[in-house]
């Protein structure tokens, strides 16, 4: 089934929705990969060339759908401009979680290395829920339901709201800079990740949601 706003099969955006779909499941690929090598030992030039390569797959294949919508409203006029413009905005979401991934493999790539430490093992979870909530925003955004959406919203928001805590508390630590720094950096970049997974699924819901203060509003 596909988005509640694009439910008319006549709309002709199926195919663009699945797409969307399958740029979700490489971010995902590129979020995982990249995560293991900051949080374990991993060598990242095992999994560089991988994660720049899905990332780069994912930019083009944003330009490539955004250009079809663009065909789409021209050949279909107005009467769609809300289902495309909405889903701009979720493709834009989804590329922006593809970038915030290279982020993360290039904390790693600098020579940040958080595996072994005595909070590896909450962050490896951390990282395992993340993950799965990955596969819970492509499902929504393939079959939406709003009681689904509502539960999800809210543990991302409790999700973003300890994301920023730990923020707030590597700011004002008496640890050393080079043990709360990388922290801090890699928990602003999952506070991002997990803000547009939220953002994919209130947009698969309603194609013009209002931006609230969860939204990643950074290109």
């Amino acid at each position: 089934m596909v988005m509640s706003f694009f439910s008319k099969r006549e709309s002709g955006l199926d195919h663009i929705v699945s797409q969307s779909v399958g740029m979700l499941g490489d971010a995902r690929h590129s979020f995982d990969l990249a995560t293991l090598a900051l949080l374990t030992n991993t060598d990242t030039s095992a999994v560089d060339a991988d994660i720049r390569e899905t990332d780069e797959r994912i930019n083009h294949m944003e330009q490539q759908l955004r250009a079809e919508l663009v065909v789409h409203v021209t050949v279909q006029g107005s009467s769609d401009i809300g289902s495309v413009l909405g889903m701009i905005l979720l493709l834009k979401k989804i590329e922006r979680i593809g970038d915030q991934a290279t982020n993360v493999l290039d904390l790693a790539e600098s020579g940040v290395r958080l595996s072994g430490e005595p909070d590896t093992e909450a962050m490896l979870a951390e990282r395992g829920l993340i993950s799965t909530m990955f596969g819970e925003a492509a499902d929504l955004l393939g079959e939406p339901n709003a009681e689904r959406t509502e539960d999800f919203a809210t543990r991302v928001l409790a999700l973003v709201a300890e994301h920023q805590a730990k923020i707030d508390g590597y700011l004002h630590s008496d640890r050393p800079g080079r043990e709360v720094v990388p922290r801090a950096i890699y928990y602003r970049y999952l506070k991002r990740i997990v803000a547009n997974l939220l953002g994919i699924v209130k947009t698969a819901a309603d194609p013009l949601p209002a931006f609230s203060e969860t939204d990643d509003k950074e290109d």
